[in-house]
Order: C-alpha cells, then sequence, then structure tokens
C-alpha cells in the first residue's frame, strides 16, 4: 500500500493537481482568483472545466455535481454524468466553463424561510474557488454556494465567506495602521474537534428513537457509566481501531487534515481532530467528515451518532471550535510573543476579539441553539449556556497592568520538576486550560465550546467572524483619523478592557455562584433555543450584520423563521417517537412480564400454598401502577401533541414545546425507565444503556 503522502490528497483537484492540468497563463490566473478575489473570465473558466473534467475521468469519475449546504444542516447534490452523444451514435465526455461555475437546483425544495414560495423554483448554485473539487463516489464535487433567483443566500457557505471577506477588510486597516504593507489579506482559520459515539449497527436498528431521533429517548442508567474516567484516552479497541484506520485514509484521500483520535469520556464515545485550516475549507471539511464518518461505520457494523445528548447520564457530544486569525504570509494574529504587554498589534486584536464576545453574546448563543445542544449545555464536559471568556493568568495579568495603567511585573515561568531523575524537566505553560469556559483562549487560537456535534460550524463562525469585524471597524475609525496614534491605541485598548472585562471569568462555569455572578454582571443566561433565538432580531444585531453585508434583512428574519421551525418539527418527531414506542412496546412488554409473573404465582401457590409469593406480588403491583402510569403519560403527551399542531405561530410553538412538551416527554421517560428496572431483561423490547454502551468490542 502506498504512504500517506503518497495518496493525501489524491481525490482533490488541488493546487498540485491544477499546476499539472492547468496551462500556466490559466492557473496564475485561477490562483489570483483564489488568494486576492480577481475575477474569472470565461476563457479561463473553460480551460480549469476542460482540465478538472480530464483529472475526474482519469480517477474513475463519471458524474459532476455542485455540492452546496443549505440550511438542512445536511450538504446536498444533484449528479449529471459527464456524457453527450457524438453523431456516430456513441458519447462523449463533456463538461463546460459554464456547468462549473453555475447550477440550478429547485430552490423550493429546501428551507428558505418565507423567501422563496413552493410555487417559485428557481434557484442557483455558483462555484466557491477558494474550496478545492474533489471525487467522491465517482463524482466529481464542485463546492458551490446557493443562491435564490432574487439573489438571496439559502445556505452556510455564502454568509460565511461574507464574514470573512468583512473581517479580512477590516483587520487590514489595522495592519495598514501597524506599518504592515506586505500583507495582502487576513484569514480566520478553524479547526474543528468532533465527537461522536460508536455503537452497534444491529442493536440501533432495533432501537425507533435512534432511528428516527438519532437519541435515545429511554434508557435507564447501567450499574457503570462513565464513573471511573476508565475509558477517556484508554486504548483503543480493535473494532473502533479498524474504523478509525478506515476512516482517516477515506479522510486523507480527500485532503483533510485528521490528526488526532482517542476515546472520549463517554463509554462508546470517541474524538476526532483536524489540524486548522482556512475557515471556508474547514467548514467544507468538516461536513464531508460527518459524513464519511457515517458512511465508514456502517461497513464496520457500527452506527456513527452525532446527536450532541444520544445518552442520558453520560458526556454528550460537542464540537470545539478552534478559531484564529492568519496573515496571508503566515502570520497568528493571536501570537502573544514572549513580552505580549509589548505587542500592541496583538493586544489590539486580543481585545477585538472580547469587545466581540461581551458585544454579541447573544449571537455567539444562538449560532449553537438546536434542540439537540439544548440538552447538552450545562452538563458533563460542556459548557454553561452563559458565554464567557477565559483568558489564564498572564494575559489576565497584562489586562489588568493595562486598565490600572501600571507597569506589568510578569507571571514567573516555572520549571515543572517531577521528582524521577530520567524524566526531563519542561517549563510550565503561563497558563492552564478551562473545560467549562465557552470561549477559552488556548495559546494563540481562541476554543469555542458551544458547538453541538452535529452542528455545521458555519454558524458560530458567521457571528464570530462579524463581531470581531464591528469591533475592528470601530478602532479603525479611531486610529485612522488619530494626532498621536500611540496615545490613542493605548487609550483605546485601556477603555474597551475596562469596559468588557466583565465577560472574562476564569473560574469553574459549573458552579452555581457564577450563574449568580454572571447575572449580576449583566450577562446572558439563554438556557434553550427558544430563549435565544429572539436576539437574532434585535435591532443592535441586525444593523451590524447588515453593516457588514453578511446577510440581508429578509436572510436574517429566513433563518430566525428556519431555526425556531427546524426546533419545533425536531421535538415534535422525538414527542411522536416516544408515544408510539411506549404503546407498541413498552407497554406490551411490561404487561407481558407482569401477566407471566402473575401466572408463575398462581402455579406455585397451587403447588405451596404456604408460600406468599412475595416477590411476584410486590413486583406486579409495581408493574401495575407504572403500566397505568405509563398510559396516563404516554395520553398526556399524545395531547400535547395535538395542542401543538393547532399553533400555528412559530415563536408560540416553540415556547409550548420548552413549557409543555419537554415536561411531558420527561415524565413519560421517568415511569418507562423505572420499568425498565423492574421488567426482566428479555421482556425488554430494545437494546438497553448497557448493551448501547459496552457493546462495540
Amino acid at each position: 500500500m502506498n504512504s500517506v503522502p503518497d495518496y493525501f490528497g489524491s481525490l482533490v483537484f488541488d493546487d498540485r493537481a491544477m499546476k499539472a492540468k492547468l496551462p500556466f497563463g490559466v492557473y496564475d490566473s485561477l490562483r489570483k482568483t483564489i488568494d486576492e478575489g480577481a475575477s474569472l473570465n470565461t476563457d479561463v473558466a473553460n480551460a480549469v472545466a476542460d482540465a478538472m473534467k480530464d483529472w475526474a475521468v482519469e480517477h474513475g469519475a463519471t458524474h459532476f455535481t455542485h455540492w452546496f449546504q443549505p440550511l438542512t444542516g445536511i450538504t446536498a447534490e444533484k449528479h449529471d454524468s459527464f456524457i453527450a452523444s457524438s453523431p456516430d451514435g456513441g458519447v462523449i465526455m463533456e463538461f463546460s466553463g459554464k456547468n462549473l461555475i453555475q447550477g440550478e437546483p429547485d430552490a423550493s425544495s429546501f428551507p428558505s424561510g418565507g423567501l422563496r414560495a413552493t410555487f417559485e423554483a428557481r434557484g442557483y448554485t455558483a462555484w466557491d474557488p477558494t474550496s478545492y473539487a474533489f471525487i467522491k463516489d465517482k463524482t466529481l464535487c464542485i463546492p458551490t454556494a446557493f443562491c435564490s433567483y432574487g439573489g438571496e443566500a439559502l445556505d452556510k457557505k455564502t454568509p460565511l465567506l461574507r464574514s470573512m471577506q468583512a473581517l479580512n477588510k477590516q483587520a487590514m486597516r489595522i495592519m495598514r495602521l501597524f506599518g504592515n504593507t506586505d500583507v495582502k489579506c487576513v484569514r480566520t482559520c478553524v479547526g474543528p474537534e468532533q465527537e461522536y459515539f460508536l455503537v452497534d449497527k444491529d442493536m440501533y436498528e432495533q432501537r425507533k428513537d435512534l432511528v428516527f431521533c438519532g437519541r435515545t429517548l429511554f434508557g435507564a442508567k447501567p450499574p457503570k457509566g462513565q464513573e471511573l474516567d476508565d475509558h477517556y484516552f484508554g486504548a483503543i479497541k480493535p473494532r473502533v481501531a479498524a474504523y478509525m484506520a478506515e476512516l482517516n485514509e477515506e479522510l486523507w484521500k480527500l485532503g483533510i487534515l485528521a490528526k488526532t483520535e482517542h476515546n472520549e469520556v463517554a463509554p462508546s464515545q470517541h474524538e476526532l481532530a483536524p489540524i486548522y485550516t482556512t475557515t471556508n475549507i474547514a467548514t467544507d471539511h468538516n461536513q464531508l467528515t460527518m459524513e464519511i464518518m457515517q458512511k465508514v461505520a456502517s461497513k464496520h457494523g457500527l452506527v456513527c451518532l452525532l446527536h450532541e445528548k444520544p445518552f442520558a447520564g453520560v458526556n454528550g457530544s460537542g464540537k470545539h471550535n478552534n478559531w484564529s486569525m492568519a496573515t496571508d504570509n503566515g502570520v497568528n494574529l493571536l501570537t502573544p510573543g514572549e513580552t505580549p504587554h509589548e505587542n500592541a498589534q496583538f493586544l489590539l486584536f486580543l481585545v477585538a476579539v472580547i469587545q466581540a464576545v461581551d458585544d454579541y453574546q447573544d449571537l455567539l448563543r444562538l449560532s449553537v441553539a438546536t434542540a439537540g445542544n439544548d440538552h447538552r449545555l450545562g452538563a458533563n464536559e460542556a459548557p454553561p449556556a452563559v458565554v464567557s471568556m477565559f483568558l489564564g493568568d498572564e494575559l489576565t495579568a497584562v489586562l489588568d497592568a493595562i486598565e490600572k495603567d501600571e507597569p506589568y511585573s510578569g507571571v514567573e515561568k516555572t520549571v515543572m520538576k517531577l521528582g524521577v531523575h530520567t524524566l526531563p524537566r519542561f517549563i510550565r505553560d503561563t497558563t492552564d486550560r478551562n473545560r467549562t469556559s465557552p470561549f477559552a483562549f488556548t495559546g494563540n487560537k481562541f476554543e469555542f465550546r458551544m458547538l453541538g456535534s452535529s452542528d455545521s460550524i458555519a454558524c458560530a463562525n458567521i457571528m464570530i467572524n462579524a463581531a470581531v469585524a464591528e469591533s475592528l471597524r470601530q478602532y479603525a475609525d479611531k486610529l485612522e483619523g488619530a494626532e498621536n496614534f500611540e496615545g490613542t491605541l493605548h487609550d483605546l485598548i485601556r477603555s474597551t478592557v475596562k469596559e468588557h472585562k466583565r465577560i472574562l471569568f476564569n473560574g469553574n462555569g459549573y458552579d452555581d455562584e457564577w450563574l449568580k455572578e454572571a447575572e449580576s454582571r449583566g450577562l446572558l443566561n439563554l438556557r434553550t433555543t427558544p430563549d435565544a433565538l429572539p436576539a437574532m432580531l434585535e435591532k443592535k444585531n441586525v444593523d451590524m450584520l447588515m453593516r457588514h453585508r453578511v446577510y440581508s434583512r429578509a436572510e436574517i428574519q429566513a433563518r430566525y423563521e428556519i431555526i425556531l421551525e427546524n426546533y419545533c418539527k425536531t421535538v415534535n418527531i422525538e414527542a411522536l417517537t416516544m408515544v408510539d414506542m411506549a404503546r407498541k412496546e413498552i407497554l406490551p412488554a411490561v404487561a407481558a412480564y407482569e401477566k407471566d409473573l402473575a401466572d408463575t404465582l398462581e402455579a406455585k401457590l397451587k403447588m405451596l400454598p404456604e408460600l406468599t409469593g412475595r416477590y411476584e406480588r410486590r413486583t406486579i403491583a409495581k408493574l401495575s401502577g407504572l403500566v397505568d402510569e405509563i398510559d396516563a403519560a404516554a395520553e398526556e403527551l399524545d395531547r400535547a401533541t395535538i395542542r401543538l399542531k393547532t399553533i400555528n405561530d412559530v415563536a408560540e410553538a416553540s415556547y409550548y414545546i420548552r413549557d409543555v412538551i419537554l415536561h411531558k416527554m420527561a415524565e413519560l421517560r421517568v415511569v418507562c425507565d423505572e420499568a425498565e428496572m423492574l421488567t426482566a431483561e428479555k421482556y425488554w423490547p430494545f437494546p438497553t444503556y448497557e448493551k448501547l454502551l459496552f457493546g462495540v468490542r
């Protein structure tokens, strides 16, 4: 088998393939489009299309598709073959510049939030040359943006590219103020860590809740969970190791920089982390990663669960979004250097992020708001719903000194001595890590830990980019007209620290006292999706997003409608599934066990009348009561779902779900899980937590 460097990116029309296949003039023009945003003329597009087709056919491709990211949360693709008829009755392989640049999917069949009516079908996909084309399942996939006939963005890529453009524009103004004339652009970079669960496919298929909802709606806690912390970073089981090996190979062929893999905290939970890259490409890669994770799992008799909380009582799964800013010549703008207190450019970009997170904490929270993530935030390794920032001791001390206008005394370097002569000594980092912080500085980047594992990373990065662009815009406006640049810069950094330090918190985000303190600081605690979403329509947020042309007013309203509608539909499906499982599976199973116990008791007393049949009598009594409670709870939930159908306003429906439906679901679960604990294992109608969490060996 070839080594990894030999096949890495072999299915990607990347820079190596372009150099090999394109004439130099065409290649040079395309690079200017990719690197500098220059326009691409028709002749170049035709030449690129022809070379791309030849390359794809050489690699076994027979079809092409415009691969895009509609507002469904997953990717979409419509395949067309390269074949065209020839005069002799045969076919030729054909692919034009027009095929490359533009496609036309049915826009009315995707979520639009009112931007498209059902009878208005036309929509367009447009090639994104900044993200490389690739081959998947013998199909050339061309990453594209997706818009309506009227030009409104109907996808997640378009506003992400807009937000990157907005941040670049404002960051370049700052770079020029510091006398940096070599930099041509500033890009945001991301490395999204991906957590997931693996369960046995046969067991998965026996559970309607996993099949329909991606998470278990019932399940009593097993005798052992994650209490011993023995799964985290533990030896990877052979079946999982084989899965990870094939997953890596498939990802590497597509140029995806899969780097780290390990067991996570919960049983059957794992993590994959890539090397970070440009945000647009990282977003495409993460969507591909999730798809391929599920596809490879199936080949190994497994199912990859990407839901944020597939199992109650153990860790949920997140997607830690490691975000930074870098120049085109490779300088990370969030690297403090050896003396961060003397690095004015770093400090300005640092306080820009601090201000952005404080001013737009509501946008960051709603960017990760989903029905699934609502179950995860604030529990078992996930940060709380309150947005705050962790900077660590050194940077906190630097900012304190700046605010007080005092000299910075520095943080003493500590040599780690482990008490064993053969072990090396090393310098301890000047800051610890905080796993409870939603937005933590980790050396030269920020880790936004609130994203759910099934989320597209586009949404969160759109808001981060836009918010930071707004901070930088305000700074550039002040500094460009300043008579005394250094004095104005010093005052600006100092005043920003003073005005926005409320968002900084280095302590335990799980502590109840922190929630009280956060409220006293004026920080938001938006616990659920219905709580968070109204912030999208607030004037300050709409004005900022429109100012930087990230969204139009109509696009903002549409996304508000789509996210809330998806929330309502998701929970409604879960509620209906619960009622179905309770009535068709759980109640018959418990009743059957109850009947068999009664038959056993009757037979036992006939043979030995002196026996009391204590176990049978007590268990029958408990199960009989639980059967009535399950039936009543299922009926209550069913009535609630019927009431939900009568609520036409999506916001009102979401509040009804939050306040009524979810509580009814919890009540039904409690009695069903109690029944599971009493029912003999062979009667229980689907695999239990014990089997699901410990069934992959």
